[in-house]
């Protein structure tokens, strides 16, 4: 058996047996990510476009 076939059948006898992962933590990690991008956005977000309006008036001369 060639050792590319052997990984493949090795994969599929472990994929029922093996750790499928931390779902509730990454779904904790997502939302808190999600949740700290909109706090930051909601804060910064006016500041941010006057900023890049600021920009691109010097940038086209408006």
């Amino acid at each position: 058996m060639s050792m590319f076939k052997r990984y493949l059948h090795d994969a599929r006898e472990d994929s029922g047996h093996a750790d499928r992962g931390d779902v509730p933590g990454w779904v904790l990690i997502t939302l808190m990510t999600a949740g700290l991008v909109a706090l930051i956005w909601g804060l910064a977000g006016p500041r941010l476009a006057d900023v890049f309006n600021s920009a691109i008036d010097s940038v086209t001369g408006g």
